[in-house]
């Protein structure tokens, strides 16, 4: 399918489910090259990338990646989320960063960071999974001593590749930059290793099991850090930034809305903008729903009021039928 520009598997042969699995109990193999790569360097990158972007890139260092968000100047709504990769210090390389827009953002974040879109020159190739270090324990440095959040660079398989430990999944593992011509011999390498290849709908289920947000569902036009429950993401002591006034202006009354975890207790998966009922009236919608493969029923994340407990009751309406649901704690399936 069409994802972003991009043509994206929906599965592989074997199956969404059998690929979600695999990822659970073993590993998985993704293709993720969709996310941009906008490369900042140069003695003024930090400068400029504090100057953005929500996080506080001084919490880390070189040789680690964070979690963060571009805001919109006007009224802090999520114009990306974005994990930035610090690449480790080389003698007589200026200071250099990747910043990994969504697919259809790179060049928003372009304009907005500067720098050089350097998407088409590589593919970002995730290796995902409680396993993922018995597949990919090979290499100068070995992959497997990328530990959560750190960024490396070595050759791997005889390929030159930046590796950083990061996912979308809610498990361990790696994503994998590796120059595009030698991407297929890369990813031809993990499957003989015996790894699940997993397309988008294994992606989306993963992740929506983790409670992970996507652009466009949980996070975009409209939708501020502090709505979707990431504040943590916001670094209020560092300085000005894109968006800080509107956000602060917000935190002051409290939003509106805020992201909870929804469950239902059949198979039916709750859709993304189908209405929920707290009381019998309209009180928000589904971001984001489908079934859990893990947990055998239906899961969802919706925007609703502030101040509910997990436990309540609500109904989701399913083209005309009420499907019960109640809130739940996220994420969904905790991480192990």
């Amino acid at each position: 399918v069409d994802f972003g520009g991009w043509e994206m598997p929906i599965a592989y042969p074997s199956g969404t489910l059998a690929e979600h699995l695999a990822c659970r109990s073993s590993c998985a193999l993704f293709d993720v090259s969709h996310l941009g790569t906008v490369t900042v360097s140069g003695a003024d990158a930090f400068d400029r990338l504090q100057g953005v972007l929500s996080n506080d890139l001084a919490k880390i260092g070189p040789g680690r990646a964070q979690y963060t968000h571009l805001l919109d100047d006007a009224d802090a709504s999520v114009l990306d989320d974005i994990i930035v990769w610090w690449h480790p210090e080389v003698e007589g390389r200026e200071p250099r960063f990747d910043v990994m827009p969504n697919a259809s953002n790179t060049e928003r974040v372009l304009a907005a960071v500067g720098g050089e879109d350097v998407t088409t020159s590589r593919a970002v190739i995730a290796v995902q999974g409680p396993a993922w270090t018995d597949v990919v324990a090979t290499g100068e440095p070995a992959l497997a001593d990328i530990k959560r959040f750190r960024v490396g660079e070595g050759d791997v398989g005889g390929v030159r590749c930046t590796v950083a430990g990061t996912g979308y999944t809610g498990e361990d593992g790696v994503e994998c930059a590796v120059p595009a011509d030698e991407a297929p011999a890369f990813w031809q390498a993990v499957l003989d290793a015996g790894v699940e290849p997993a397309g988008l709908g294994a992606r989306d289920t993963l992740r929506l099991e983790a409670a992970l947000p996507l652009h466009g569902h949980e996070l975009g036009p409209g939708i501020t850090s502090l709505q979707a429950r990431l504040g943590w993401v916001v670094a209020w002591h560092k300085g000005d930034f894109r968006g800080r006034a509107a956000l602060e202006a917000e935190r002051e009354t409290g939003p509106a809305r805020l992201l909870y975890g929804v469950a239902t207790a059949g198979r039916r998966p709750p859709r993304a903008e189908q209405a929920v009922l707290l009381d019998g009236a309209e009180a928000g919608v589904i971001t984001s729903g489908n079934f859990s493969p893990e947990l055998g029923h239906g899961i969802a994340l919706a925007f609703l009021p502030p101040g509910l407990d997990p436990g309540t009751e609500l109904g989701i309406d399913v083209r005309g039928s009420i499907e019960p649901a109640r809130i739940v704690a996220t994420p969904f399936i905790p991480k192990r």
